[in-house]
Formats: C-alpha cells, sequence, structure tokens
C-alpha cells in the first residue's frame, strides 16, 4: 500500500475542507442564527482535524518517530492543533467567531506547506540525536498547542481592534455619549472599558455592535487565559529537556529568547486583565502584538537565526 499516496491524499482532502469551512462560516456571519450553516462548518472541521490527525499518524507509523522533525510537519501539526483547538473553544462557548478566524489561518498554514515548501522538505529524515527522546512528544506538541491557543486569542483581539476603530463605531459612541448627556442614556461598553447599563428604546442597533464587541475581548481573554499555562508548562520541559539534552537548563539560544518574550507579552496581558488596569483597547494592542511575537518565536528564528533550535527547518 502507497501510504505516502494516502498521506498527501488526506492533506489534499483536509485543504479543499478548510477552503469549504472558510466559506461556510464568513457566510454564516452574514446569514445571522442560520443554525445549518454552522453546524456543517464544525462537521467539516471535525473531518479536517481526522484527516490531519491521520495523516501524522501515517508518518509516524512509517518513520517510527513524533512527527515533529521539520518544517513541514511542524506546519501540518500546528494546523492540526488550530482545528483542534477551534471545535474545543466553539463548544465551550457556542461561538461562530471563533471559526471565522480560524479557518484561514488554518487554510493559509496548510497551502504553505502543501504548496510552498520544496518537495525535499517534505521528506521525512532521521532524527538528529538531542530529538531522540521522549520529552519531544512532550514539549513540541505542547508549545505548539499554545501557539495555537495563543494565536487564535490574538487574531479575536486584531478583529476587536477592527471593529473599534472603524469610523462608524466611534461616530456610534459619540451619539451613545451624547445621548448619555441628554436622556440619562448609559452604552454598555464604554471607551474607557467599563461596563454599565442600557436603557433607551432607540440603542438596539448600539448595543448589539457593542455587545458583539464586549464578546470578542472576552473571549480573547479566555483563550489567552489558556494558552498561557501550556506556553508555561511547554517552556518548563523544554529546559528539563535541554539540560538532559546539552547539559544546561537555560542557554539563551534565540528560540529560547523569544519564547521568553512571547511569555512576557501575555504575562503582561493577563496582569493587565486580571488587575483591571487597564480595558478594552490597551490589552488588545498587547495581544496583538502578542500575534506577531508568536510567529516571530515559531518561524522567525528558524529562518534567520542560528541555534540550536534551528535543526529540521530551513537551515
Amino acid at each position: 500500500m502507497n501510504w505516502s499516496l494516502i498521506e498527501n491524499n488526506l492533506i489534499n482532502i483536509s485543504f479543499a475542507l478548510l477552503l469549504i469551512t472558510l466559506l461556510t462560516y464568513w457566510l454564516n456571519l452574514i446569514l445571522i442564527n442560520f443554525q445549518i450553516l454552522n453546524s456543517f462548518g464544525t462537521i467539516c472541521t471535525i473531518i479536517t482535524n481526522l484527516s490531519l490527525g491521520s495523516s501524522l499518524l501515517i508518518r509516524w507509523i512509517n518513520n517510527k518517530y513524533f512527527p515533529l522533525s521539520n518544517l513541514y510537519e511542524s506546519l501540518i501539526f500546528l494546523t492540526w492543533c488550530l482545528t483542534f483547538v477551534h471545535l474545543v473553544i466553539e463548544k465551550q462557548n457556542n461561538s461562530k467567531i471563533i471559526g471565522a478566524i480560524s479557518a484561514p489561518i488554518s487554510l493559509f498554514i496548510i497551502a504553505f506547506s502543501s504548496f510552498a515548501l520544496p518537495i525535499e522538505m517534505k521528506d521525512a529524515s532521521p532524527l538528529v540525536p538531542a530529538l531522540r527522546s521522549n520529552w519531544l512528544m512532550m514539549h513540541v506538541s505542547i508549545m505548539m498547542i499554545s501557539y495555537a491557543t495563543l494565536i487564535l486569542g490574538s487574531l479575536l483581539s486584531i478583529l476587536f481592534l477592527i471593529i473599534y476603530k472603524t469610523k462608524s463605531f466611534k461616530s456610534q459612541m459619540k451619539q451613545a455619549n451624547q445621548l448619555n448627556n441628554n436622556n440619562n442614556f448609559k452604552i454598555y461598553f464604554q471607551e474607557n472599558g467599563q461596563r454599565s447599563d442600557v436603557s433607551h428604546k432607540h440603542s438596539y442597533l448600539l448595543f448589539n455592535r457593542l455587545d458583539i464587541l464586549q464578546s470578542i475581548d472576552y473571549l480573547s481573554y479566555r483563550i489567552i487565559g489558556l494558552g498561557f499555562p501550556l506556553l508555561t508548562i511547554g517552556i518548563i520541559a523544554g529546559a528539563v529537556w535541554a539540560n538532559e539534552a546539552w547539559g544546561s537548563y537555560w542557554s539563551w539560544d534565540p528560540k529560547e529568547t523569544w519564547a521568553m518574550i512571547t511569555w512576557l507579552i501575555f504575562a503582561a496581558y493577563l496582569h493587565s486583565r486580571l488587575s483591571k488596569s487597564w480595558q478594552g483597547e490597551k490589552p488588545a494592542i498587547l495581544a496583538s502584538v502578542g500575534f506577531i511575537i508568536v510567529w516571530i518565536c515559531y518561524l522567525g528564528v528558524n529562518f534567520l537565526g542560528k541555534g540550536l533550535h534551528s535543526y529540521g527547518w530551513l537551515s
């Protein structure tokens, strides 16, 4: 049996399903409360997740190692993580917004891994000595799941800022403040991020807009709050593995340095939210910066930097 062909077909099926999923979730945002579309998008995501998982399992069985040794395998695993986290969050929160932002980034990653990478980079190669450890599965898989979670949380913060910064929204905010001054009208989500009650018969449209904004902000906070402990566990596991492989818990390798920067960015975000020192726009900006930092940590240092984590990638 040609397992390589089956694996390739599973990746192609995943790409097609992610494209359908993207169109489904975006169409569902237009057709509000169209439950059939939302259910269809979820089913497509489940099949995509199973297809990606099966392709990784085939690679694992054939090559006798956990498939995280090169760029291609890592990108496929990240896509699997994104679809998995998407399904978990969607079930927990019953939110179709997460699918609308998860599908595009998943589709982009699998397209890049399938069409942009050279064929030789997709081939499995023997693991270098430092990777021949049970820590590979624990450290790298937890880090990848944390990256996927933080990416989705950060994307929601970017969406929050896009809505918040639109001229029409600021115009509605100004109108709301005028109503507040003239008719004792209190808005739900003011510019300083503080919550209050809504009581005005002409406020429905504004309330709906602000309610969506509040929901996006809260969902982003919850997702980042889930990804941060995973990132912490992943870094600790990596330090233990580094001591076992190289005799040092921390060597300020480029990957380790950027992992620490990523941790500090999201630690600052969560601190600002827990202490309520920042609300609304400012923490969303910090989380949006975190989106860029995650990608630098995940890909940037491997494309441009040199260090102990550069093996198995473009270098």
